[in-house]
């Protein structure tokens, strides 16, 4: 059998692949370690040479991928709706087969050629994160870089578009497990689907972000630290009365007997480091060495933490009454705002960038602009603020969720409510 030979390209299409291909260089290089120019010269790395196999990614398909859009509320009254088409688009996956497994081994990245890229293609593609007409070639193009970002965004993951451990354990969980997710889910959703307010808040623990809602709208987004697992943060609704500036922290029983004694045992100048005072039942201030740390005798004592910079709830703390004895506040400890496994407290939630959500909690009440709440925070005077109109707030669990535009979101089951046995994705280093 004779095969015609494939005609050549002609000079001015050939020319407009290596225009494509060197803006492509020059948009990813900024993420390469060292810069994509020498990233093309190692082993299995894709060379410019070959720009018939570089001109596939560089299609309309790239221009489908939406990412989750930040204006999009959680839970808001077209929640329940969102998830029953999520619902009917996973029942499709799982009934035609569901998606292949991704191998794990090195990190795959923009402009690296892997027999595992084909996988991941066809892997991404079930999903709808990336186009069909993308193709499945072994070349891990700018394309395949894009929809690995909204893989990871979707899922709660640091979006960079490295093909990481964590990024395919998240991959790796079977079709037929997300849907029952999404069904487990919509039961929650739908017992929150009624007028929660015009001005709101909600916390998503199991995604450890706080939402500002206003008229069905995020109007702001913060990363939050929840409790841990041991520890867990409670599910409630409660309203936002107060807001106090620069507090004094006063030691919860049982952070005492889990926390505070051990610590003590092993380091007994804990308490005078970090300014935490001791109060007897009547309120008279004694030393630590009048306390007998082999036991429990601690827990019949209050422990007070100064104001400042070393105070457990930073600068600022937000009053919610509750039965849980709980709360947001700001924190002394703002690295960790940037792990994807943010599970760290005791049941409180702390904020990240947590003045921006005050100026947005006081914004009706009279006498505090933006610029009074700075000056009193930077003052360090205990200073409360009553908001004008209480805000509802609603701490939830929810681990699967879709948009109206049909980005379907899933997070870690961190405290194991779903009952489903998908081990947190977050924990996997990498």
């Amino acid at each position: 059998m004779s095969h015609k030979p494939k005609q050549p390209m002609g000079p001015s299409r050939r020319k407009v692949l290596r225009q494509l291909a060197g803006a492509a260089a020059a948009a990813t290089a900024s993420f390469l370690p060292g810069g994509f120019a020498r990233a093309q010269d190692r082993p299995g790395v894709a060379g410019f040479g070959h720009g018939a196999e570089w001109s596939q990614g560089f299609d309309s398909a790239s221009r489908t991928i939406t990412m989750p859009s930040p204006r999009y509320a959680t839970l808001t009254a077209t929640t329940v709706q969102s998830l029953d088409r999520a619902i009917q688009q996973y029942k499709a996956i799982v009934q035609g087969g569901g998606w292949r497994t991704v191998q794990a081994g090195e990190r795959l990245r923009v402009g690296v050629r892997h027999s595992n890229v084909v996988t991941l293609r066809l892997r991404l593609i079930a999903s709808g994160d990336l186009a069909k007409s993308a193709g499945v070639t072994d070349i891990f193009d700018s394309y395949v870089e894009a929809s690995v970002k909204r893989f990871q965004a979707r899922n709660g993951i640091s979006a960079d578009g490295v093909l990481r451990e964590s990024t395919i354990a998240a991959m790796n969980v079977p079709a037929d497990l997300r849907l029952k997710q999404l069904e487990t889910n919509v039961v929650r959703v739908r017992s929150m689907s009624g007028f929660l307010g015009d001005r709101y808040a909600v916390v998503n623990i199991p995604a450890a972000h706080l939402e500002a809602v206003e008229n069905g709208t995020a109007v702001l987004r913060h990363t939050t630290i929840v409790g841990k697992p041991d520890r867990p943060s409670p599910v409630l609704q409660a309203k936002i009365v107060e807001v106090n500036f620069n507090p004094f922290w006063t030691v919860p029983v049982s952070i005492i007997q889990k926390d505070l004694i051990p610590k003590m045992q092993t380091e007994p100048e804990y308490l005078a480091k970090n300014k935490i005072r001791i109060y007897d039942q009547r309120g008279r201030e004694i030393t630590a060495n009048l306390v007998n740390w082999q036991s429990d005798e601690a827990v019949n004592y209050m422990f007070r933490q100064d104001p400042g910079e070393l105070n457990s709830m930073g600068t600022i703390r937000v009053n919610m009454p509750n039965p849980h004895a709980v709360y947001m506040h700001d924190t002394p400890s703002k690295n960790l705002f940037g792990e994807d496994f943010r599970f760290h407290s005791s049941g409180c939630v702390r904020i990240q960038n947590v003045r921006e959500f005050v100026v947005w909690l006081l914004k009706d009440t009279a006498n505090w602009p933006r610029t009074h709440i700075d000056g009193v925070t930077k003052s360090g005077e205990r200073v409360d603020a009553k908001l004008a109109k209480p805000v509802p707030v609603y701490w939830v669990y929810i681990t699967a969720w879709a948009n109206p535009d049909g980005v379907v979101q899933f997070r870690d089951d961190v405290y194991d409510n779903d009952g489903l046995g998908i081990a947190p994705v977050a924990t996997t280093r990498g």
